[in-house]
């Protein structure tokens, strides 16, 4: 019978197991299983052949990184190759993946084995590691453990650091939820300080205005010809502003206490923060989806490329999505109703938000969000696999889905796709060498700035030096002035 190996893969190393002899795998199981708690049962079955530690931390994630792909590392091939014995037919070698032993046995010639008692002896070999291996304990055990946890937990989720579409899906989920607040407390700010000034409302419909105004007048009565300047500053309206201080003289609202005042003034100003922010965050879900995924955005929108990497979960989901599916995300509560009523399916979920679907006529909407959601998944490909990512396909892209629709309206015929997309990938390769040049001027500009700056420093301390050597030799020269006066 052949004889058993098995291969343990730990945070601290690499280790191989000899298995005592046995006559069947069916006679071995039972004592297995019955002594894997038992460290002295288990030491009687399973014995320490050899052992590798790793290095550093960052070999161990290496090497991990390589095991949970099922790739065979370099320190994994040579480990094997020196352990195990040199006549490859005669022992097998337990594995616990089958993905990994397929590739020891491809590069070493070994035959690998992870079914019947081998699962078994793995859990033992894991429960009983620190005994099994000198000058090893449990809490070292559990440090080593923890530290590679931790580091390949943050490789992970480090994975692309220019790509990550995780502050994509945050900031536009944020995003939509301030939308709703700020309408939210609009609305109650509107209500709360229509007792005092109900005319306003009518003059200023806008609610960041409106909201500015409540926080600048405060209370009515305190308005004069001196604030005209103020209010026109708000409202960027001479004639509004002037309305506005009309009707604060002549208004039908109740007077309220400096207390109320203070709170409605308190409220408005966090309202025309809360409004603030939102720009911000408007601005920083450009800049994101502009780093991210420059095409999508410049096809369809930051908003709403930003909604459909979120539905979809991520940049890579949505990339796997093929365009019949990019065209309905959104409205899936209205599909399935449709399948079950076996009335009409949904022709757009969220690519109603996109202009293209509000210009085009009522016959040719389903038309044209087909087209655009087979634009939005060609766009999102490109954007996922490009290594240098540029809104130029994007551009493209959008292009395309204008004459389309101009096709709809008045029947001219659009570029063939291949001929756009050859215009693109020159574009795109002329803006690459562009970007090349750009960087290596910036290189020598840098070169050149660093070797002036040292000239300088050297140059300065050379002075310096002189300045210094020349001091002593001059009051020396005094000195035997004096005396030759002194003297004579």
């Amino acid at each position: 019978m052949a004889k058993l190996f098995v291969l343990f893969e730990h945070a601290a190393g690499y280790g191989v197991f000899a298995v005592k002899e046995f006559e069947e795998i069916g006679v071995l199981l039972p004592q297995v299983e019955s002594a894997v708690f038992d460290l002295g049962r288990f030491n009687s079955i399973v014995q320490l052949e050899s052992f590798l530690p790793f290095k550093t931390a960052v070999a161990a994630l290496e090497n991990i990184n390589a095991i949970s792909e099922g790739i065979v590392s370099e320190d994994l091939k040579q480990f094997l190759d020196i352990t195990l014995p040199r006549k490859r037919k005669k022992f097998k070698l337990g594995i616990s993946d089958a993905k990994l032993g397929a590739a020891i046995t491809e590069a070493l010639d070994v035959q690998c084995d992870h079914m019947g008692a081998v699962p078994e002896i793995v859990r033992g070999i894991r429960f009983h590691f620190h005994n099994l291996v000198k000058g090893f304990t449990k809490k070292s055990s559990g440090i080593a453990q923890l530290g590679l946890g931790h580091s390949y937990s943050r490789a992970k989720v480090k994975f692309n650091v220019n790509r990550v579409d995780n502050m994509i899906i945050q900031s536009i989920a944020l995003l939509d939820q301030l939308d709703k607040d700020i309408n939210t407390f609009s609305m109650r700010i509107r209500e709360w300080y229509s007792y005092h000034f109900p005319e306003l409302v009518k003059i200023v419909p806008e609610n960041y205005s409106f909201a500015r105004l409540v926080k600048f007048i405060k209370n009515r009565k305190e308005l004069t010809e001196e604030s005209l300047e103020g209010l026109e500053e708000i409202t960027m309206d001479s004639g509004k502003a002037q309305a506005i201080l009309d009707a604060s003289k002549s208004s039908m609202g109740m007077d309220i206490s400096p207390i109320d005042l203070l709170n409605i003034e308190m409220f408005a100003g966090r309202v025309v923060a809360l409004a603030d922010y939102r720009k911000q965050l408007s601005q920083y879900l450009r800049t994101k989806m502009n780093d991210v995924a420059p095409n999508l955005a410049a096809l369809i929108g930051d908003q709403v490329g930003a909604r459909l990497i979120a539905h979809a979960g991520s940049l890579t989901n949505l990339v796997k999505c093929p365009a019949s599916t990019v065209q309905i995300l959104g409205a899936e509560k209205a599909l399935f109703r449709a399948l079950k009523t076996k009335g009409n399916t949904p022709k757009y979920g969220l690519l109603f938000h996109s202009t293209f679907i509000g210009r085009a006529a009522a016959k040719n909407k389903g038309r044209i969000s087909r087209f655009l959601a087979n634009k939005c998944s060609l766009a999102s490909k490109i954007d996922c696999f490009s290594d240098e990512p540029s809104p130029i396909f994007g551009e493209k892209l959008k292009q395309q889905v204008e004459d389309r629709l101009k096709f709809y309206d008045s029947g001219e015929v659009p570029k063939k796709n291949i001929d756009v997309m050859k215009e693109a990938i020159e574009e795109h390769a002329q803006h690459v060498e562009s970007s090349n040049l750009k960087k290596k001027k910036k290189k020598k500009k840098r070169k050149i700035e660093e070797t002036e700056q040292n000239e300088n420093s050297f140059n300065g301390s050379k002075i310096e030096a002189e300045d210094i050597d020349e001091e002593p030799v001059k009051k020396k020269k005094k000195k035997s002035k004096k005396l030759e006066v002194t003297a004579e």
